[in-house]
């Protein structure tokens, strides 16, 4: 069966993260808390899916490398947007993320406090990802930039779990069509299956996410219509964890979410990079 293959310290898989960091990401998300910037949201989000990552791959004697990960950002300019020591950095082993956070914040989150209730509690919030908000939507740029860095990936790991790659943008390419680039992309393949491209689409307009469609009815304009079909089929332990979170979804579902506000973008980015095969 395709994407099966043991994730391993021996064979490693990867995680690509295309961040849009244009103008504008400094626009508020349609949903949610007032006044919320997208490039805020997002930024938050993929701290703590770091972070998430960080532990999934955490053991007695250390953190095991099971994961490779890439987080690209493309507005002003396209590149690695990892801070601090890892700054410049493109691929980095999960390790040498968890030991090297740009900084960490005091944060204030609510837990239940076992009588029915919430108390505010202090929690330290690791940092590898500021938020930015410039430029155009180089999108194209960024795609040829992931093709590259996946095309030598996978030759050194010809056997791993195939790479996934998760767009997050809030808006059209400003450089061409991305389709072309996105294709290739899914054409570099392991022998456990082709690299996975899924793309969240965050809107300014309010209305119901689409999330996780099979077919394109229902999506609202042509560029939804064009990231939907550059999105890959969710893989078949994907789709089970997405129904077990309640999702309604169909075969062929895509990794494809539209008008996705944080708490639909944080379900999708972990639906995405669950692994039930560790070792």
């Amino acid at each position: 069966m395709p994407y099966s293959a043991e994730i391993s310290r021996g064979y490693p898989t990867c995680f690509v993260f295309m961040i849009d960091r244009s103008g504008s990401m400094a626009d508020p998300f349609a949903s949610g808390p007032t006044g919320r910037r997208k490039s805020e949201g997002v930024s938050d989000v993929m701290n703590k899916l770091l972070q998430n990552l960080c532990i999934k791959c955490a053991k007695e004697e250390g953190v095991r490398d099971y994961f490779h990960v890439a987080v690209i950002g493309y507005g002003a300019a396209v590149g690695p947007a990892f801070g601090g020591t890892l700054t410049g950095r493109l691929l980095v082993p999960i390790s040498e993320i968890a030991d090297n956070p740009a900084r960490i914040e005091d944060r204030r989150k609510k837990v239940e406090d076992g009588a029915g209730g919430l108390v505010e509690q202090q929690v330290r919030f690791p940092i590898w990802f500021e938020p930015a908000a410039n430029g155009a939507t180089p999108m194209c740029a960024a795609f040829d930039q992931v093709e590259t860095l996946l095309r030598d990936w996978v030759q050194k790991h010809p056997n791993g779990f195939p790479p996934i790659v998760m767009n997050i943008t809030d808006g059209e390419a400003t450089d061409g069509d991305p389709t072309a680039r996105a294709e290739r992309v899914k054409e570099l393949r392991t022998s456990d299956g082709s690299v996975l491209v899924y793309n969240a689409h965050i809107s300014s307009t309010s209305g119901s996410p689409i999330e996780f469609p099979a077919a394109e009815t229902g999506l609202p304009d042509k560029f939804a219509t064009l990231l939907f079909r550059m999105s890959s089929s969710i893989t078949d332990f994907m789709l089970d964890s997405a129904r077990k979170e309640g999702y309604t979804i169909s075969e062929g579902a895509r990794g494809y979410v539209f008008n996705g506000d944080l708490v639909s973008i944080i379900k999708f980015l972990d639906i995405g990079t669950r692994a039930s095969n560790l070792r």
